[in-house]
């Protein structure tokens, strides 16, 4: 699977664990996350991730921030995008299950890395339900 990856400051330890996790399983990552934690502007990584996924170069997205609320909003401003902030496996879960997410936000403040990494392990090997939830998610975009 080709897996895009962004993230702002608060998550380089974060993107490197899960970066390390995702090569080990075979996948492949496009990186547009920062290395350092010199304060940065998380639009300017979570964009690209989205438009990696919505253009269909990357299967799925992971975007890191402090809260995972401001790199979430960025990505869902794209159409073709379904953010969800996860902070359990539960939550990631149910977002692949009931939401057909396509970008996982992760609260790089509020969870740990090896959550994180669990989190993430949990949205990559969970598959939509479809069903009544298709109408739903149907719904969703605007256009």
């Amino acid at each position: 699977m080709k897996i895009s990856i962004g993230n702002d400051h608060a998550g380089p330890d974060y993107k490197i664990a899960i970066v390390n996790y995702l090569q080990s399983k075979g996948h492949e990552i496009l990186n547009h996350g920062t290395d350092t934690f010199d304060s940065v502007d998380y639009p300017d990584f979570g964009h690209p991730v989205a438009i990696d996924v919505e253009t269909g170069k990357a299967d799925l997205g992971i975007v890191i921030c402090g809260s995972g609320n401001g790199i979430a909003m960025t990505a869902n401003k794209h159409q073709g995008i379904r953010a969800a902030l996860c902070w359990t496996k539960e939550v990631s879960a149910l977002a692949r299950q009931h939401n057909n997410a396509n970008v996982i936000s992760i609260p790089a403040r509020f969870t740990s890395i090896q959550q994180a990494v669990d989190i993430v392990d949990t949205f990559l090997t969970t598959d939509f339900e479809g069903g009544r939830h298709a109408n739903r998610v149907n719904k969703i975009a605007c256009s």
